[in-house]
């Protein structure tokens, strides 16, 4: 049975999948005939498809997926890099608005030709990037899809992770399988996100530390638009216990839960030991982790990627993945410290970014934060600091430093300090 098909047997045709700006999309104003410029389209095909959550877009995805193409989601958001995105992936044709565009011929690689021997579809997402050229992730469509078998409660969720996210796309296709509805916002800005949950009724906003701060900021936390949201997730960057305390607080009725994803290798089980706290269980069916020598977490997945379009494999010999995430454990619980790939090395001395950015943001008068190490001929490495104020406050370098002294010690005293606005990415992290 195709995914339109198996669709259809689980939720009705005439019921909201979608609302957004006022309309109101349903599975029959999806899974209609099947578009007339997929007709050029033959399986194993690899199909960069431009757009978000809209009829046309999310139409062409099923239908896409049910012919055999290997899709590569992809938003107006990276049109900057979306050259070297398509040539990652091994692009044969862009499908966006104007239609279906070829780029050239069907290109070889041992992935994508095992993947159409096998006369699977594929999905192809990308990394983030911010270390470096994006990985091109190749995933088989039919894996990932399988873990939607079970059936799960229906929410009402705000599409807030992207289209061309990993994240985005579970959530879309959870709330697909299961009978739930997206609603997607006018814009990703505090008003509008909780314009859309007072509006519609969102029971879930699955977002990111970054704009949850500026949920707080915004001072729109505790207003009674949000009390009707039962579930936060948070995920895709390390939170700080300060923002979730005062999250906590401002909104009581609603629930807290950390997230945990590699696109490598999927979205996983994550229990929360309590609402306020970072600590969490990673599992779910056909996932093992451990904790290695360096402290780092390392899964093994059943659902994992087939592999990168551009990178060498990053599994062992026995399948498991470094996720470079450094851990604290307590029992059977973790804390995720940082990226051991971020560590700032000062004088020897190993020091996380994400510990300078929690004790700075603090500070009264603090918005954002991002720490990071530079070279140094002496240090070999020192630390720098981006620090942005809050709205209408008054913050000087020399408050800043006087205040890093009294807080950091001092291997974490920043050696330089700039005032200004911190870079946030398309998808809501710091960059």
């Amino acid at each position: 049975m195709g995914l339109l098909d198996t669709l259809r047997t689980r939720r009705d045709g005439r019921t909201p999948i979608i609302i957004a700006e006022g309309a109101r999309l349903c599975l029959d104003d999806l899974a209609g005939d099947t578009p007339a410029d997929l007709a050029d389209v033959a399986p194993g095909d690899v199909v960069a498809l431009i757009g978000d959550y809209d009829a046309p877009t999310l139409g062409r995805l099923l239908h896409l997926i049910d012919r055999g193409a290997i899709v590569v989601p992809l938003t107006e958001d990276t049109a900057s890099i979306r050259d070297e995105l398509l040539e990652s992936a091994h692009a044969d044709l862009v499908l966006s608005r104007s239609g279906l565009r070829r780029i050239g011929p069907r290109r070889a690689h041992p992935l994508l030709d095992r993947l159409r021997a096998e006369g699977g579809a594929g999905l192809v997402f990308f990394s983030s990037g911010t270390t470096g050229r994006p990985k091109a992730i190749l995933h088989d469509a039919g894996r990932v899809l399988r873990k939607f078998a079970q059936p799960r409660p229906a929410w009402r969720t705000l599409s807030f992770l992207l289209f061309d996210h990993f994240g985005g796309f579970n959530t879309l296709f959870h709330t697909l399988f299961n009978g739930g509805v997206i609603v997607r916002p006018r814009d990703r800005s505090a008003d509008a996100v909780v314009r859309a949950v007072a509006d519609h009724r969102v029971e879930l906003l699955p977002t990111t530390p970054t704009f949850l701060r500026m949920l707080l900021l915004s001072g729109l936390a505790g207003s009674s638009g949000l009390c009707g949201l039962r579930l936060v997730t948070y995920g895709t960057e390390r939170m700080d216990q300060g923002t979730l305390s005062l999250l906590c607080e401002m909104m009581p009725h609603t629930e807290f839960r950390q997230t945990y994803g590699v696109s490598e290798l999927g979205v996983f089980s994550v229990r929360s030991r309590a609402r306020d706290s970072l600590f969490i269980q990673v599992g779910g069916p056909g996932i093992e982790t451990r904790v290695n020598a360096r402290d780092c977490l390392e899964i093994r997945s059943e659902g994992r990627m087939l592999g990168y379009l551009n990178a060498p494999a990053p599994f062992d010999a026995d399948g498991w993945y470094d996720t470079s995430d450094h851990v604290e454990r307590d029992g059977d619980w973790l804390r995720i410290v940082g990226r051991s790939s971020d560590l700032i090395s000062v004088g020897g001395e190993k020091i996380f970014p994400e510990e300078i950015e929690r004790r700075l943001l603090a500070h009264p008068a603090v918005a954002q934060v991002k720490a990071m190490g530079r070279p140094n001929p002496v240090t070999g490495e020192h630390i720098e600091v981006i620090v942005e104020p809050r709205a209408g406050a008054e913050l000087s370098r020399e408050e800043l430093r006087h205040y890093c002294r009294e807080m950091l010690p001092r291997a974490m005293q920043p050696h330089r300090i700039r005032i200004g606005a911190v870079a946030i990415g398309h998808r809501f992290k710091r960059l």
